[in-house]
């Protein structure tokens, strides 16, 4: 029987790779709104983090040059294809949320839980993915249930003085708006629902 976390997180990896096979060589130099990166950097993040979640979900707790950003400049559609392929697959392998993951771009001490891990994922790939699709002025397409698994996530994330910090994986939270379940999950997060390039 299929686990529907696993498969809810399958539909939001499937559809930011949607997102991302739009882009051309000619958008990779468009702002974003992750602070000062480009589309091309941030693509080139959302590639390394991909490998590197895949690699702790089979286990890795040594290397970390997995989690390095890949860069897309000579096809960003098929190298974050590629990188999708590589997180679901091991996302999906037997027993894979069951054991302890070490992930060191949020905490370098001591692992994680797989599942609670496996959500940090989700809820970063919405979010990125919301990041592409602003980047290109298209809607980001997330169905109603991924968002609604989401949205829960988001407001587990600690608001404090460490989103301020430099290289801080959110900024500080917005005011709440009137908006459905992505716009609150933007603003718990330090995104601008509004945001344009």
């Amino acid at each position: 029987m299929t686990d529907p976390f696993l498969s809810l997180h399958a539909r939001a990896l499937a559809r930011t790779d949607d997102l991302v096979r739009t882009v051309s060589a000619a958008d990779l130099d468009r702002p974003t709104p992750c602070a000062d990166w480009t589309l091309a950097q941030l693509l080139a993040h959302m590639v390394g983090q991909n490998n590197g979640f895949a690699a702790a979900a089979m286990g890795e707790t040594e290397d970390r040059t997995v989690w390095a950003d890949k860069p897309v400049r000579h096809d960003a559609g098929g190298v974050y294809g590629t990188s999708v392929k590589r997180v679901v697959g091991a996302f999906n392998e037997p027993g894979a949320l069951d054991h302890p993951w070490l992930i060191p771009p949020i905490r370098e001490d001591r692992p994680f839980p797989g599942r609670a891990a496996a959500g940090f994922h989700l809820l970063d790939y919405v979010v990125h993915g919301w990041d592409v699709a602003a980047a290109m002025g298209v809607p980001s397409g997330f169905d109603a249930e991924v968002l609604a698994a989401v949205l829960p996530l988001a407001e587990e994330v600690p608001d404090g003085a460490d989103r301020q910090r430099p290289g801080a994986l959110f900024r500080p939270a917005l005011p709440p708006g009137d908006g459905e379940a992505l716009e609150a999950i933007l603003r718990m997060l330090g995104r601008d629902p509004g945001w344009r390039p």
